[in-house]
């Protein structure tokens, strides 16, 4: 087999391919992309029996609010029935629904937490 001089240095018959017509060329792998996951809203339901205070210590434990966020979120779920804790992927917000359900049974309220797709 010869070779040409210009297939060498990139000469006008680089892009052919070999002499006996095969196609050369890099084989490249596709990496697929990569999908943001999907996130859910952490969910505070009102109930009567519940104090506030509980709610608020479970703001700012579970969810690291400041004082000052907790005590809002928990006006807004007094006032309006439902409040919303934060937004995370779905194995953090399924998380933080386990922290706040086991807390409050062992406290014995009736608080209700739950998610929901954001």
């Amino acid at each position: 087999m010869h070779i040409k001089s210009t297939d060498i240095t990139g000469g006008p018959d680089k892009d052919k391919g070999t002499e006996d017509g095969e196609e050369r060329g890099v084989a490249t792998k596709v990496r697929p992309k990569t999908k943001k996951p999907s996130m859910w809203r952490v969910l505070l339901m009102n109930d009567d029996y519940t104090p506030m205070e509980f709610v608020v210590s479970i703001l700012m434990g579970i969810f690291n609010k400041t004082s000052e966020e907790a005590t809002q979120i928990m006006l807004n779920v007094h006032q309006s029935g439902v409040g919303t804790c934060g937004v995370y992927t779905f194995e953090v917000a399924e998380t933080k629904v386990a922290q706040v359900m086991d807390s409050a049974k062992r406290a014995q309220h009736p608080l209700q937490c739950t998610l929901e797709k954001a």
